[in-house]
């Protein structure tokens, strides 16, 4: 009796609800299938950079892998019949299109193994893939967009800055160390390490004029760097109250 009832209660429903359903079990089951193939081609790939190009294992890892492009193809090509131009055009179809493309050569008949093997680093990108699963990801993203202006902004501030801070050392160190400081290029790389707050080392400030300058620029670097920091941690802490609520 309960199967009959809940046959029953399926026939009265509209098809197109059916049909909807129908989908997202079928896209809940490749999420399920997905997720280790995706770990799979990460350790895969990590275990060619360790053996030898003469080993045996080479003709069963390119094997291996060639099954597992075929498997990112397949589910590509499944997703986008259920998804259509929607999901072509989307990015996570961009990153699974990516992920599939030496599998589609594979089925085109396209076997050159050092062709394969060059565009197997495009399966990385599925580790992108991960960010599709789990609640946590959609809040993430609902909460850069909802700051995508500030971060416009805060983009913009931090390219003002660069480019000032290239020509500013540029000013102070040209004359002491044009090897160093003789190009915009060398300049910005110089600003972008100092903003960034790597401070490699590699080329700094001799002159008093650019020692001060390269502390007002240090100065403002943490502030550049801490400001998107809070954006993102306001913004989480919003959506996840609204999402309690």
């Amino acid at each position: 009796m309960p199967r009959e009832r809940r046959r029953a209660r399926m026939a009265r429903r509209p098809a197109s609800v059916t049909v909807v359903e129908s989908r997202a079990r079928i896209l809940r089951r490749l999420d399920i299938v997905s997720a280790p193939l995706i770990l799979l081609s990460v350790v895969s790939l990590a275990f060619s950079t360790e053996i030898d190009a003469a080993s045996p294992w080479v003709e069963y890892l390119d094997h291996f892998e060639t099954g597992l492009s075929v498997a990112f193809t397949a589910e590509y090509i499944t997703r986008l019949c259920l998804g259509g131009r929607r999901y072509a055009f989307s990015f996570f179809g961009f990153v699974d299109f990516l992920a599939g493309l030496p599998g589609m050569l594979v089925l085109g008949g396209g076997h050159d193994l050092l062709v394969l093997r060059t565009l197997r680093v495009f399966r990385l990108v599925s580790l992108l893939k991960i960010g599709r699963y789990g609640g946590a990801a959609a809040r993430l993203g609902r909460a850069l967009h909802s700051v995508r202006e500030e971060f416009a902004l805060l983009a913009g501030v931090a390219a003002t800055v660069l480019c000032l801070a290239a020509f500013g050392i540029r000013y102070f160190e040209h004359e002491a160390q044009p090897e160093h400081f003789s190009t915009f290029g060398e300049c910005l790389w110089w600003a972008v390490v100092s903003l960034t707050t790597v401070g490699y080392g590699d080329i700094y400030p001799e002159t008093a004029g650019g020692k001060v300058f390269a502390s007002v620029v240090l100065l403002l670097s943490v502030g550049i760097i801490a400001a998107p920091a809070g954006l993102i941690a306001a913004a989480l802490s919003t959506q996840r109250k609204t999402d309690d609520d």
